[in-house]
């Protein structure tokens, strides 16, 4: 008796340093994202539920009237309009899309289905510079047919329409289905189809009771995950939709910025978040079943080459459609970034027609002498030197969340969803987060001196906090699917033979992981250098970035002004795609696309 409480002492010791060692790596996540995300987040959720005595606020009301409240419902109106809409017409091209990759073998086949990827992991100013460079006022088709038609405006009224919301959501969200549905497709088991044909079936009818029931889940899910996406649009109505059009991100940004009323702004990322994360949960469930259907063999063996004139015919269609499509928009922002084809009177720049540099060389000068101009140059290295930040702090927190997942308990599996709960999240409400909580100086008054300043809002540090957040989930899900798959006995065996834990980190762990580690610091690197939403609240006048300056110059008239723009969209869009092609080429086989 006089043994069992001290055996009893040990084994609680040894219980309460067995969880301290398990919440040691989820200290700095979690801390990190409390500060930066979830407080950000229920500032939000008071002053745009009127928590007053919660948020501080109380001067402040939402703004509940008959002139607010019709506008609210607009914008949830069009949101929604929008999102449907988009989602349909990608449906309608990624459907056929998802049956050529499925279904036939071509020559240069992942190339072609790369070509569909690029436009989903590009920056939205630099797809909406795209689409200017092609069919805006400016762009080679107008200017094409204004010198054919001898016309003095343009003919094709692109930006500013409905029209181009729509293509450019379908430009960019056309690969979730091709890849999700493609690949359900390519798995299915064709002799259903067979069957159904030796039935007496016509193809019609075979693709309605049998296909399409099949890949019911993964067109659902496919269709979620666009609708996410396209509800949650904001760089493509901001740069391509204009003043006429508003969804709930673009109108908390008018609200928080140009109409300086935060409170409306708050309740409408509040009803922005409840829709997010709703269909967030929708998706999450439905994903799964995406893998009921039969996979008797792999997929590449259901994929043949076309066989007959009609098959060669809709292969050769899909591919021009698809190179069509997906290429021009790449193909004309570059090619417009180096060609001069009009004068610009606002500027003593020589304005003779053909290729030239200018634009180039204008990125690193100041032709008004003004001490408040920032040369676009600087915009770039801003975007890299937070972009670097975001990725050496992204990594410094993912690896011990990722480890910790890659064996997880109890309490990782509760805590999971959390680091996960910032991709539910717009970067323009996390912007607007930002805004109501760092506001102010982080410490009471007196406790530094006065030429102590350690209010955030002004200082540039708050962008790659921003960028960091957002990228965060990412980089840990890249990290974690690595780390899951290393064996549990090739760490024993080293502490078997004597290594320490740096050691084995060292030889065992890190040349086992140093490619997908590479390319989760790349996904850092790559949604840092093209975040838009939260750096349109955030950034200093004297500290934009890359994306913010693109908006800025696009928005400005003259020649010169659009010429610095679609430059500054090129040298985006090569380093970003740059890093897709780092993270295509060093991420694990078999880790999926989405």
């Amino acid at each position: 008796m006089e043994n069992a409480h001290p055996q009893g002492k040990c084994k609680f010791s040894i219980m309460v340093l067995s969880s301290l060692r398990r919440l040691l790596p989820w200290l700095a996540p979690a801390v990190f994202l409390g500060l930066f995300f979830f407080i950000p987040l229920a500032r939000i959720l008071a002053l745009g539920l009127d928590f007053s005595f919660l948020s501080g606020f109380t001067q402040w009301k939402v703004p509940i009237s008959s002139v607010f409240l019709p506008r609210v419902f607009n914008v949830l109106g069009f949101t929604f309009t929008q999102a449907a809409l988009s989602t349909l017409l990608t449906l309608v091209l990624g459907l056929p899309l998802a049956y050529l990759f499925a279904r036939f073998e071509f020559p240069s086949k992942a190339i072609f289905r790369a070509l569909t990827a690029i436009p989903f992991m590009l920056p939205t100013v630099v797809v909406a510079a795209g689409f200017t460079a092609l069919l805006g006022p400016r762009g080679w088709i107008n200017l094409a047919l204004m010198a054919v038609l001898r016309l003095d405006q343009p003919p094709v009224v692109f930006v500013g329409t409905l029209t181009a919301i729509l293509v450019a959501h379908v430009f960019y969200n056309a690969t979730i289905v091709i890849r999700i549905v493609g690949n359900a497709w390519a798995g299915m088991e064709p002799r259903l189809q067979d069957a159904a044909r030796t039935l007496g079936a016509s193809p019609f009818k075979t693709l309605l009771h049998i296909t399409l029931p099949l890949l019911r889940p993964a067109i659902f899910a496919a269709s979620l995950l666009v609708f996410l996406f396209d509800f949650t649009s904001y760089g493509v109505i901001l740069l391509l939709g204009g003043p006429r059009f508003a969804t709930l991100e673009v109108e908390v940004y008018i609200q928080a910025l140009q109409m300086l009323n935060l409170p409306a702004a708050s309740l409408l990322s509040v009803v922005q978040l409840l829709c997010t994360l709703g269909f967030s949960a929708i998706y999450s469930r439905y994903i799964s079943s995406v893998t009921a259907v039969i996979r008797p063999r792999a997929a590449w063996q259901n994929a043949q080459k076309p066989r007959g004139l009609r098959q060669r015919i809709v292969v050769t269609g899909l591919l021009l459609v698809l190179v069509s499509f997906f290429l021009l928009p790449l193909l004309a922002l570059p090619l417009r970034s180096i060609s001069r084809l009009e004068a610009d009177r606002a500027s003593t720049v020589v304005s003779a027609p053909g290729l030239t540099l200018d634009f180039y060389r204008e990125l690193f000068i100041n032709r008004r002498d003004s001490i408040f101009y920032v040369p676009p140059f600087l915009a770039l290295r801003n975007s890299l030197a937070y972009a670097g930040v975001t990725v050496c702090l992204s990594m410094l927190l993912g690896f011990p969340a990722a480890a910790a997942l890659a064996r997880p308990g109890k309490l990782e599996k509760w805590l999971d969803p959390l680091l996960m709960l910032p991709l539910g999240a717009s970067s323009v409400t996390l912007g607007l987060g930002y805004l109501l909580t760092f506001n102010h100086t982080l410490l009471p008054p007196g406790w530094l001196p006065e030429s102590v300043n350690l209010n955030l809002l002004t200082s540039p540090v708050l962008v790659p906090l921003a960028h960091t957040t957002i990228a965060l989930p990412f980089v840990i899900r890249s990290l974690q699917a690595a780390l899951a798959q290393i064996p549990e006995r090739y760490h024993e065996a080293a502490a078997v033979l004597g290594a320490s834990r740096l050691q084995i980190w060292l030889n065992v762990v890190w040349p086992i992981i140093s490619r997908p580690a590479i390319a989760a610091g790349a996904f850092a690197f790559t949604i840092s250098l093209g975040e838009f939403g939260a750096a349109s609240l955030l950034v200093r006048p004297d500290y934009p970035t890359l994306p913010t300056a693109i908006y800025r110059f696009l928005s400005q008239p003259g020649a010169l002004n659009y010429g610095q723009a679609m430059s500054m969209a090129t040298i985006l869009m090569l380093v970003c795609g740059l890093g897709i092609l780092v993270i295509e080429g060093l991420r694990l086989p078999g880790t999926g696309d989405f």
